[in-house]
């Protein structure tokens, strides 16, 4: 058994290159020489949102706090609040963050095929996210 106490990972900010806005992610918990997943609790302020990006081995996320929105390459938009599950199909592009008018936190738990998580890709424009 192991134990990850909290505050043990400390928090950093999400990188210019993969999201737009004020984003804090959490480190939860990493692969292990028997598994393949990890997981993080990410935090978007207002506005805030990921880069275009897919997952080889597909991606889960937990709604944990707020409202936020989520969309899949030639989807809608659709709004997501506590408690919601969403999975995103392995290399489905899509991106993920708050609403304009309320920050949201998400546990995203993704696995990893040959030693990849993710493949970022361009950032979501202003348009796209508003439109």
């Amino acid at each position: 058994m192991e134990i990850t106490r909290n505050g043990a990972q400390p928090s950093t900010i999400g990188p210019d290159a993969w999201f737009t806005g004020a984003v804090r992610i959490d480190p939860l918990f990493s692969t292990k020489s028997s598994t393949k997943a990890a997981g993080a609790l990410v935090t978007f302020e207002p506005g805030a949102r990921t880069a275009w990006h897919t997952h080889p081995a597909g991606q889960t996320l937990i709604v944990m706090s707020g409202m936020g929105w989520v969309q899949r390459e030639g989807g809608p938009i659709e709004e997501i609040h506590l408690g919601d599950v969403i999975w995103f199909e392995p290399n489905e592009k899509h991106w993920h963050g708050a609403s304009p008018y309320k920050a949201m936190s998400h546990i995203a738990i993704q696995e990893s095929i040959n030693g990849n998580v993710v493949t970022w890709m361009e950032q979501v424009t202003d348009q796209e996210y508003t439109k």
